[in-house]
C-alpha cells in the first residue's frame, strides 16, 4: 500500500495525509457502491495495516 500512496502522492501533487485521506474516500464510496464487497475491501485494507503500520492511521 506503500508504493499506491506514493503513486497517489506523485500523481496529484499532494502531501502523504492528502493521499491517505483520498484512498480512505475511495475505500469507504467501494464499499458504500458495492456493498457485496464491503467484506473484500475491508480485508484488503485490514491486510495492508498489517504489513505497513503507518497505513491509514
Amino acid at each position: 500500500m506503500k508504493e499506491l500512496i506514493e503513486k497517489i502522492m506523485t500523481n496529484a501533487q499532494i502531501t502523504e495525509p492528502q493521499a491517505l485521506k483520498a484512498l480512505e474516500t475511495v475505500k469507504d464510496y467501494v464499499k458504500e457502491k458495492f456493498p457485496m464487497m464491503a467484506g473484500a475491501v475491508d480485508n484488503l485494507f485490514a491486510s495492508a495495516e498489517n504489513k505497513e503500520d503507518d497505513f491509514m492511521e
